[in-house]
């Protein structure tokens, strides 16, 4: 179900990036209007005729039944079908995913140069270039297989399920009449046509279907038809529709309940399906890129322009001086590919993957890898109170009359409402079914029948059962919250008498709600009415004239971890702001026992009514939110992101869905309704903040990684492009060949494999991180000229104490040169990757350490060695060593005491 929201993103002209897709649906626009590309006019048809015929022909089509399939039937239907996948969920056939890993800026333009090496007949320099190319390609095509399929490993630790009723086998059901055996559940991937679906608020629906009842249903079709309000769906299939999209008995797969329940069969599956066809009929991509991805784009560029800058100048200056124009265009290309970061994307890919993996020991299961730089980068944490300030485990503390004494009859009837309820059962209803003494003594369910339901919304904050014992009345219950229950009352039961709702009652009442209240308890109000057995369809309106029975109260205590995790991520410069529908009494309470401050409590009704700008400045100040929709959360979280805050919000209810669609980071957990898991980026395999703020360290470790390559790479070529620069204004000769410059970057880059696994200092990660590249622009500005101070010491050094100073001379000088080149740009790694004195205070793990001292025997041994003439390189003198000994060591003080000039100025991240 990862594919729906996939495309929802599109859809919706949302901020997000697509998750796992190679290709998206792509909508039109028309009179500024979100309207889909159009599908087929069989398949259009074919569903028109499926939502007007008669419901007994259609199921006979699709070889189903009222009462649902058997085992047998689905999966010879499955194995006929095939799985309920759209194309486009499918990983990239392993050719075109390596033409992918290979077709980039930086590979292209090797290749160019390796082509022109080719057509001047310069093999050695065609070699390497190609090997760069091939080494680059293939490091990212094996990381980012690995990466594709860890996700895939880990989103599937991430239970997608629809409810099916399955029927008897074909023997059974001769003798049953088919009548519905089971509810069970089964995964979305198995679901095939004649299924019959159970759906509820908070389901997504998995495939095209027809509806066979409902009962207030109400569908979400924004992915469909860019309609923003949800629309209420029937089984009536005799009124005639303008298009498919307008059937009010036809539901679309990536559609979602928003309330009510139903059944519906399943018409179409995968491909098929309305939504499939759009897919598969898709040819553009369309990607919008998230900050992260923004912020990799904008380093890239700088780092091409600044190429595309720097190598006519090198082109230039090396034509007028050397007078060899070819030479010094193939120099030119050289230096371009030196400043270009080939390796970003490999490195990008590999830390990611092996962030998502460390997350995952976590109990953090990422479904989007580009999400795990948005977790680093958080600064608010938006949270729900239940399940995550609190045990999530609730306890039926009190069942108490109107005026607060203990009372069964309230309890009846709340079990009753719990029971009979066929949309989603919450936490609440558990409690309440879970009870010892309903359980053991009441049985109440043996002595009355359900009439009907009237499901929960989010307006009414209320749901009713109709039930029956005799056949002289219907009882109508109704449960929900306080206020909106006691706008439904005209009477309270006192002592067995209904009594008048008056002033003095209600403020009688509320004393009452309030005293639970703040003793942490959340007040359930439960009213009911008896009306004459005249009907079997009840309504909202039906919710008048109620009778207040009493109240259930609840207790959901705090986790013992949840201080000590709201201390860490305060710590960590995570700001937490709980937004609840629940009480503020309640929620105050639970706060202040979790040690969270409470800046002012501010409730639903009041964000109401506030405007942006009143808005954006009460949700700086405020830490509590109460008694909000979903509506309220959606646009507190808005507010939040539009004063520049990284915002992560978690959640794990329908109510939930556009917060977590609205937040720079959706987190929820493997127990929340399905609109939730699909609006979330991170899933949690654990509801616990503790884990929360483990998961927001390895972000910004990730991220810090990420850093370090760039800047790295960033200062390391700016040097290099000023000392070449210098050298060519002034030597009679290259300072260093084509083929020496290409051999030198394809070594410094094979040293960077190591970073992903490289350590991070503690205090790198004790504040959220973000992308900045105008600081990327002024880190390189500022270090990149310090290697070049130690390269023109080096040409010194090679022209007047080696003498190397003409043409004849220029493989020692060359030589010379690209020892200090690699050395001090492999160097540069240990000096830039920590802000302490590195190799004393701060240590990088085995693996750079390890390619460290490889690359650097392979750049030594190179022009000590057989294959220096192959390279154009020569042996160096011993009494060369000393020197260069004496040029790292001043390299790395000179960088160390900028380090702390630089940091005491601008900080380090």
């Amino acid at each position: 179900m990862n594919l729906f929201k996939t495309l929802f993103g599109t859809f919706l002209r949302t901020r997000r990036a697509s998750r796992h897709f190679r290709r998206t649906v792509v909508p039109a626009a028309v009179n500024g209007q979100v309207t889909l590309r159009a599908v087929p006019d069989e398949l259009a048809h074919a569903l028109l005729r499926s939502a007007r015929e008669d419901l007994g022909d259609t199921l006979a089509k699709l070889r189903g039944h009222p009462g649902g399939l058997s085992e047998s039937e689905a999966a010879d239907a499955l194995a006929r079908m095939g799985p309920n996948e759209v194309e486009h969920e499918k990983p990239l056939p392993q050719w075109l995913h390596l033409w992918h890993c290979y077709k980039n800026p930086f590979n292209l333009l090797l290749t160019v140069l390796a082509i022109v090496s080719y057509l001047t007949e310069d093999v050695k320099a065609t070699l390497v270039i190609g090997t760069m190319v091939g080494l680059s390609t293939l490091i990212r095509f094996v990381q980012e297989g690995r990466s594709n399929r860890a996700a895939e490993r880990l989103k599937a630790m991430v239970s997608n399920t629809a409810t099916v009723i399955r029927c008897p086998e074909a023997d059974e059901a001769a003798q049953l009449g088919c009548v519905p055996a089971t509810r069970i559940e089964v995964p979305i991937q198995r679901l095939v046509p004649g299924e019959v679906l159970v759906l509820s608020a908070g389901d997504m629906i998995p495939a095209d279907c027809r509806v066979m009842s409902a009962k207030d249903l109400f569908v979400s079709q924004a992915a469909m038809t860019g309609e923003s309000l949800p629309v209420e769906k029937d089984a009536d299939g005799h009124r005639s529709f303008s298009s498919v999209l307008d059937a009010s008995n036809l539901l679309f797969m990536g559609t979602n309940v928003v309330s009510g329940s139903a059944t519906a069969v399943v018409l179409n599956t995968g491909n098929r399906t309305y939504f499939g066809t759009i897919a598969t009929r898709a040819t553009a991509q369309d990607r919008t890129p998230t900050a992260f991805q923004a912020g990799v784009n904008s380093v890239s560029w700088l780092l091409i322009r600044f190429a595309l800058v720097m190598a006519p100048l090198v082109f230039l200056i090396n034509g007028i001086t050397k007078g060899d124009w070819t030479d010094a265009f193939l120099f030119a290309l050289s230096v371009a590919v030196g400043l270009t970061p080939e390796m970003l994307p490999m490195i990008v890919t590999s830390t990611l993957a092996k962030g998502a993996v460390l997350l995952s020991r976590k109990k953090v299961v990422v479904k989007r890898l580009d999400a795990i730089q948005n977790f680093g980068a958080m600064d608010v944490l938006c949270t729900d109170k239940t399940g995550t300030l609190t045990q999530d485990r609730i306890f039926l503390e009190r069942h108490t009359d109107v005026f607060g004494n203990d009372s069964n009859e309230v309890l009846k009837f709340a079990y009753l409402n719990s029971h009979y309820q066929t949309g989603l059962k919450n936490l609440l209803d558990r409690a309440v079914l879970d009870h010892v003494e309903l359980q053991t003594e009441l049985r109440l369910a043996e002595h009355y029948k359900k009439v009907d339901e009237i499901p929960f919304d989010f307006d009414r904050r209320r749901m009713s059962v109709v039930v029956s014992e005799r056949d002289d009345h219907h009882e109508l219950i109704c449960k929900g919250a306080v206020e909106e229950i006691l706008a439904a009352c005209t009477h309270v039961l006192d002592k067995g008498v209904a009594v008048p709702l008056d002033a003095d009652m209600l403020a009688r009442v509320y004393r009452v709600t309030r005293d639970l209240n703040e003793e942490g308890l959340r007040v359930v109000a439960v009213a009911m009415k008896e009306v004459p057995p005249r009907k079997m369809v009840y309504a909202i309106a039906d919710e008048t004239e109620l009778t207040l029975v009493g109240y259930i109260a609840f207790l959901d205590p705090p986790k013992e971890s949840t201080a000590p995790a709201l201390k860490a991520l305060a710590e960590h410069g995570v700001t937490v702001k709980v937004l609840t529908g629940d009480n503020e009494l309640v929620t105050a309470k639970i706060c202040r026992e979790v040690g969270l401050t409470v800046n002012g409590v501010v409730l639903g009704p009041q964000v109401e009514r506030m405007n942006d700008a009143e808005l954006a400045i009460v949700v700086e100040r405020s830490t509590v939110f109460a008694k909000l929709t979903p509506l309220d959360k959606e646009r507190i979280v808005r507010a939040l992101r539009a004063n520049g805050h990284v915002v992560g919000f978690m959640g794990d209810g329908i109510n939930d869905a556009p917060a977590l669609r609205a937040a720079d980071i959706g987190i929820s957990v493997d127990t929340a309704v399905d609109i939730a898991k699909e609006a979330a980026d991170i899933i949690l395999l654990e509801k616990s903040l503790m884990v929360l703020e483990e998961g927001v360290l390895e972000g910004r470790k990730t991220f810090s990684n990420m850093l370090k390559y760039i800047r790295m790479t960033a200062s390391s070529n700016f040097g290099n492009v000023f000392s070449v620069l210098v050298a060519s204004a002034f030597l009679p000769f290259l300072p260093m060949l084509p083929l020496q410059l290409l051999v030198q970057n394809l070594l410094y880059d094979v040293s960077q494999i190591g970073i992903p696994f490289d350590n991070v200092d503690p205090e790198l990660v004790r504040e959220p991180l973000k992308w900045n590249p105008a600081d990327i622009g002024r880190f390189m500005v500022f270090f990149g000229p310090l290697s070049s101070v130690f390269d023109i010491t080096t040409f010194v050094l090679m022209w007047y104490v080696f003498d190397a100073r003409t043409e004849a001379d220029q493989t020692l000088f060359q030589s010379g040169w690209f020892v200090v080149g690699l050395l001090t740009q492999t160097l540069i790694v240990h000096m830039i990757r920590t802000p302490k004195i590195p190799f004393l205070q701060s240590i990088a793990a085995t693996p750079m350490l390890l390619m460290t001292v490889i690359i650097m025997a392979i750049g030594i041994f190179l022009p000590m060695g057989p294959l220096a003439d192959y390279f154009k390189l020569q042996a160096l003198p011993l009494s060369y060593f000393p020197w260069l000994l004496g040029i790292l060591l001043g390299y790395a003080t000179l960088t160390t005491v900028m380090k702390r000039i630089y940091i005491r100025k601008y900080g380090w991240q």
